[in-house]
């Protein structure tokens, strides 16, 4: 009985590890990327802009034109020295001396708010005929930011020039040598 009751009893302990080391092991699923933290951040920003807006703003009917509103409202955090066409450093990439521009949102950081919360919107059940974030009149606005920005800084953003794959050079197999001296 002895011998029976300690068999069980081994059976039992290594049975109560194996099951706490697997809820131990499935409880630690792995972190979420920082793109996903980021994205779940903005989108919860975004959605308590709808809840602090007046009046309150279901996702279902909003617009673009209240995107456009959230990323204006965004501005007044900004980090970024945007010249006004009045400033004397406007154009100019490296101002010798500060000035009272505002500072906005850079371009690069609202395009890609945008960009996670066009993705956010879709997985959070929304239909992407239907996404305010990809509305024209976003893409329109942020164009603007990004031009109005290269001018104060006097810097041009232009499309990237696709490379051409290089010319095939002829293989010294393929060119003839000859040994006849060069004609006079």
């Amino acid at each position: 009985m002895d011998i029976v009751s300690a068999t069980e009893n081994s059976h039992l302990e290594s049975t109560n590890t194996a099951t706490v080391t697997v809820t131990a092991a499935s409880s630690t699923s792995p972190a979420p990327s920082r793109y996903e933290s980021q994205k779940r951040r903005d989108w919860n920003t975004f959605g308590q802009y709808l809840r602090n807006h007046r009046p309150p703003l279901t996702l279902a009917r909003c617009s673009g034109a209240h995107v456009l509103e959230f990323l204006r409202y965004l501005d007044q955090f900004g980090k970024t020295k945007v010249h006004t066409q009045m400033c004397p450093f406007f154009g100019h990439p490296n101002p010798p001396h500060p000035c009272p521009c505002p500072l906005r949102q850079a371009w690069g950081s609202l395009d890609a708010l945008i960009g996670r919360l066009r993705a956010a919107f879709e997985e959070n059940g929304g239909k992407q005929e239907a996404n305010p974030f990809a509305a024209r009149v976003v893409r329109l606005y942020l164009r603007e930011v990004r031009d109005l920005q290269a001018k104060a800084r006097g810097i041009s953003y232009e499309k990237k020039k696709r490379k051409r794959p290089p010319q095939a050079l002829p293989m010294a197999s393929q060119v003839q040598v000859t040994n006849d001296p060069p004609a006079l």
